[in-house]
């Protein structure tokens, strides 16, 4: 088949959580012979350097064109658009991918978010009444008009109405593709039921995982450093859902955990760490790595992972990588969300920082007990989470057209 891939982010490197969904996506479909164009907005010469690693390695074309300034947000606003369709949207890219569906039979268009999913609904190429036009794919991955939701309940004003008013233009959207798309994709059923709170069930919504290359997290070689605890979180540091985690836990925490375990060390480990992140590094113990060359190092250096999410949508990448490296975690129930794990066998469960407290201090005194969750976390990914066995179904979906 000829597929075209919409990516509202570059697929590569696969080093934060959609690009890693995409990228495999691309992957595996590349595997199996078929043949991938990507389209992208780009930001810089970094990102034009990753596609063109990506096209080595895993597609035969890449089609680009300059990523939107601000300029175009503040358009969004007089328009009536929503700040992150504008934010992704290209007229360059628009012609592009338009041109490439008049030139060739395409069988089948992936887009990556919903934002994506706008340069279909735009495009002068696509007769959705046609037998013959692409199978059409959205991969919501999360439902993004009720994280804008969690956002306005979080944020004060003026910030709260501006993300309500995302939360509602997106909910709009969502509902269009929903329409009008052979197939839109969740991570997980959880999210579909959310969406279906507000929506019609057409039959065309479909669960595809995550999964995690078991091969580059295992667990740790080399013993833990003693005496500890060491506590990680990973994760991109300027997104609101991982900068409101860490903040929350060690500015509720850390205190009283540092003054349990003096030689207590909590990583903050991940690229672009926001003002309020960096702002934690005053806790002592509390170490801000920014960006680093392999988070692997992390997981082997930690006896305890935490997530503690009040903001989340959908499966969390990180909680993946480290029930496969078979550390002990401690998350919220948003943190387990799409995970089928079992609390207090494969996962600690806590919903306030007391919780949190009182499972860290009974790993500690309960190394065996938490070496045990940490085994069976590791086992619970290499028998569900494999990516081969998340991405069969993606295959013959790409065969399949709906009546709209």
């Amino acid at each position: 088949m000829k597929i075209v891939y919409l990516c509202h982010r570059t697929p590569f490197p696969p080093n934060k959580g959609e690009r890693i969904r995409t990228f495999h996506q691309i992957e595996y479909l590349h595997r199996k012979g078929h043949d991938i164009t990507v389209m992208a907005p780009v930001s810089d010469a970094g990102d034009l350097n990753h596609l063109q690693t990506l096209q080595e390695r895993h597609c035969r074309q890449i089609l680009h064109a300059p990523a939107p300034g601000r300029l175009a947000l503040v358009k969004a606003l007089l328009s009536g658009n929503a700040l992150s369709v504008n934010h992704f949207y290209s007229k360059s890219l628009q012609a592009q991918f338009d041109r490439l569906l008049g030139d060739c039979n395409v069988d089948a268009v992936v887009c990556t978010s919903s934002s994506m999913a706008v340069y279909v609904l735009r495009s002068k190429a696509i007769d959705f009444s046609s037998a013959n036009r692409p199978v059409l794919v959205t991969d919501f991955m999360d439902l993004d008009s009720d994280k804008w939701r969690q956002y306005q309940a979080l944020k004060g004003f003026p910030l709260s109405l501006l993300y309500r008013r995302e939360a509602r233009l997106i909910a709009q959207l969502e509902k269009r593709i929903h329409q009008r798309f052979d197939t839109c994709l969740f991570i997980s059923q959880a999210e579909i039921d959310l969406f279906l709170q507000h929506n019609p069930d057409l039959g065309r919504l479909q669960v595809i995982a995550n999964g995690l290359d078991t091969n580059a997290f295992q667990p740790a070689t080399t013993p833990k450093p003693q005496p500890g605890p060491v506590m990680l979180f990973t994760g991109v540091m300027d997104y609101l859902p991982n900068e409101d985690a860490v903040a929350w836990f060690v500015e509720e925490a850390w205190s009283r955990i540092k003054a349990k375990y003096p030689s207590a060390l909590f990583y903050i480990a991940g690229m672009n760490p926001s003002a309020r992140v960096k702002a934690l590094a005053k806790y002592p113990g509390v170490e801000i790595t920014g960006f680093v060359e392999d988070i692997r190092d992390y997981y082997d250096r930690a006896h305890i992972f935490i997530a503690p999410f009040r903001l989340a949508r959908g499966v969390q990448n990180k909680v993946l990588q480290a029930f496969a490296c078979a550390l002990p975690t401690i998350t919220t129930p948003m943190g387990c969300e799409g995970i089928d794990c079992t609390p207090d066998h494969d996962v600690l469960v806590a919903e306030t920082m007391t919780d949190f407290i009182r499972h860290i201090e009974w790993l500690v005194d309960n190394p065996e007990q938490g070496r045990r969750i940490g085994h069976n976390a590791m086992q619970l990914i290499h028998d569900h989470f494999s990516w081969d066995s998340q991405l069969a179904s993606l295959e013959p979906l790409l065969q399949q057209r709906s009546a709209t």
